[in-house]
């Protein structure tokens, strides 16, 4: 049985990157597809401190409020302990990135895991669905992929570490870090890469303590998480905005 549950939490994890995606529930967050490349390929070099410097900031709380099939979904948004990468969220979010994107993945099965969108190529209805899974915001003002770092705060430490995983990839099983993957989080889909992440995300659908260190947790559902259980693989963001903290994005 131990070895069973292992082979499903690789399985589960392999998906939490960005790549292609795929139909089949149970492959993962990263990529829906197996046959496809990650992301890796695309961003293996760590983002410069000038680049870094460049990326919005959220200093401090945000809420958001996210529309699914009619319902609200409300997600504070925490700059105080992830600010780039909650900057980066509530900075999409701003400019209408997620409306009308697709949850081109959604893993229930054989235990809850995730739901992710974010790809912003599901605006188009005539984008192949099989390939959703494998885009990033593409900034106006450069023509090209935004990536954000990979950001971890551990308890105790003043400051996030950034570019490197601090969770099982780095050997520690039970890292103490201050955003942890219970039910409901929101977090960063990224490829195997560490600084991959740019606007894929997804939602906890359980406590997902294995992920802890790896991936970028930057909120947490606190209200509507019953109708982010309900939602299905196809399913759009009908609208996401900030409804409280917006000034505080620098």
């Amino acid at each position: 049985m131990k070895i069973k549950r292992w082979l499903t939490l690789v399985i589960l994890i392999g998906g939490l990157a960005v790549g292609g995606c795929s139909t089949q529930p149970g492959t993962s967050v990263e990529s829906s597809n197996a046959n496809t490349s990650t992301m890796e390929t695309t961003t293996t070099a760590q983002i410069s401190s000038s680049e870094m410097n460049n990326l919005p900031r959220l200093e401090g709380k945000a809420t958001v409020e996210m529309i699914v099939n009619g319902s609200q979904i409300i997600i504070e948004v925490n700059g105080d302990d992830a600010p780039i990468t909650a900057g980066n969220f509530v900075d999409l979010v701003n400019r209408g990135v997620y409306d009308g994107l697709v949850f081109h993945r959604v893993v229930k099965d054989p235990q809850p895991f995730v739901v992710q969108g974010g790809d912003p190529q599901g605006k188009n209805p005539n984008f192949p669905a099989s390939r959703l899974g494998t885009g990033g915001y593409i900034d106006p003002e450069t023509s090209k992929e935004r990536y954000i770092p990979l950001e971890i705060k551990l308890s105790g430490d003043e400051q996030p570490t950034y570019s490197k995983g601090l969770g099982q990839q780095a050997g520690i099983s039970k890292p103490k870090v201050v955003l942890n993957h219970t039910r409901g989080a929101i977090a960063m889909a990224r490829s195997q890469a560490p600084d991959s992440a740019s606007s894929q995300f997804y939602f906890a659908l359980a406590d997902l303590s294995f992920l802890d260190g790896d991936y970028a947790v930057f909120g947490y559902v606190t209200q509507g998480m019953d109708v982010v259980d309900q939602i299905k693989q196809g399913d759009r963001i009908e609208s996401a905005k900030v409804i409280e903290g917006l000034e505080q994005l620098k």
